[in-house]
């Protein structure tokens, strides 16, 4: 308690409270005002992933990057180094993505180069870029400055485009994003790096305030630029981790964001197998079938709101799990990759379970077509 309560520790926990409630006030002020911004900044209600039942202000990524930044200035001198950074590389991704918000226009492909690019300029701003995975062949081809930056940037896009992916329901995204950061955080602690945690808090402080908002009535989305935005600063983060601590294992930052990227990988190879573009949008996501399967058992007479905000909350399960493996065996390689096979193979048990009826890990949970029932 004494540890928890010294300067640095209240100095840190101050800057949290700092994000989180002015994320809160700001996403608060975009609801109430809505009718003055809501011609750029609503998110209608139609379309192929379209879960909501009334237009809604899609401007939330503003909120949580406001409070981060109010974060950045009441932290310390060592939580704004890592913080910095971090803002400053992430402003293609909030931009890139905050456009798509307001204009509806912004290609899929430009707002994928916009984040990758942020990995480049992280980059090129720290120095930092991730130089081992923990496969021979390839850390040999990461020894190499421009494979390494490059290696880098695709996997910031990668993880950023998987947070946008799964923003699909109320606090679905956002609390999946919390306990990444948590997790982060938590190894961040075990290793000693209290400043990494500490930065990590700040973030999900900032995330928080925009989730109070959002979970459980759905008064304001995290949008495109905030999915990217954040995203983008999970995937930063475990560029850090590996960057500061070499013991860990490039397996554990990975398994830390399993669900996003599980989610991602299984939306490819099941959009390819069904003859659809891998940027084609559908409602054979995991947690789509978890609405129309699951809440609907779960709550038959329910309206469509709290289904969303369950589906969201059931949902962070599956974010928990792979967390939990990489936060106790962050160093273990072999544990870690074990862990990430036993996550895939959950996710196409319960796939199977949803689409088909049964308990099976055969190809055909992602080729076949779901009832609608």
């Amino acid at each position: 308690m004494q540890n928890f309560l010294n300067p640095d520790s209240l100095s840190a926990l101050r800057a949290g409270s700092i994000a989180l409630l002015v994320a809160l006030l700001v996403a608060l002020l975009l609801v109430r005002t809505q009718r003055w911004h809501g011609h750029f900044s609503m998110d209608s209600d139609e379309g192929v992933q379209k879960f909501h039942t009334s237009p809604t202000p899609r401007v939330g990524g503003i909120a949580i990057a406001v409070g981060v930044i109010a974060g950045y200035v009441f932290a310390s001198d060592a939580r704004q180094t890592l913080l910095g950074p971090l803002i400053l590389a992430g402003v293609p991704a909030f931009a890139f993505g905050l456009l798509e918000d307001v204009t509806k226009r912004v290609s899929v492909r430009s707002r994928l180069l916009a984040t990758m690019g942020c990995g480049v300029l992280g980059w090129a701003i720290t120095g930092l870029s991730i130089t081992d995975v923990n496969l021979p062949g390839l850390d040999w081809l990461l020894g190499f400055t421009v494979i390494s930056v490059l290696f880098t940037a695709f996997a910031v896009g990668g993880i950023a485009n998987a947070i946008n992916i799964i923003d699909g329901f109320n606090g679905l995204a956002a609390g999946t994003v919390i306990i990444i950061l948590v997790a982060f955080g938590a190894m961040a602690t075990a290793l000693g790096d209290n400043d990494l945690a500490f930065a990590c808090l700040i973030l999900a402080g900032g995330v928080f305030g925009f989730l109070l908002v959002n979970w459980p009535m759905g008064k304001i989305f995290l949008g495109d630029g905030g999915a990217y935005f954040v995203g983008f600063a999970l995937a930063w983060i475990a560029v850090l981790v590996l960057a500061r601590h070499a013991e860990v294992s490039a397996w554990a930052p990975l398994l830390v964001c399993g669900y996003p990227i599980l989610e991602v990988l299984f939306s490819i190879v099941r959009r390819r197998r069904r003859h659809l573009s891998p940027g084609d949008p559908d409602r054979l996501h995991l947690h789509s079938l978890v609405k129309r399967r699951l809440a609907r058992a779960l709550l038959p007479h329910a309206g469509n709101l709290a289904r969303n905000s369950v589906t969201g909350s059931i949902m962070w399960i599956a974010a928990l799990v792979p967390a939990a493996i990489a936060v106790t065996w962050p160093t273990h390689t072999a544990t870690l990759v074990l862990g990430f096979v036993v996550c895939g193979l959950l996710y196409t048990a319960i796939y199977a379970r949803l689409t088909q009826f049964r308990w099976f890990f055969q190809p055909v949970t992602l080729t076949t077509k779901t009832r609608t029932a």
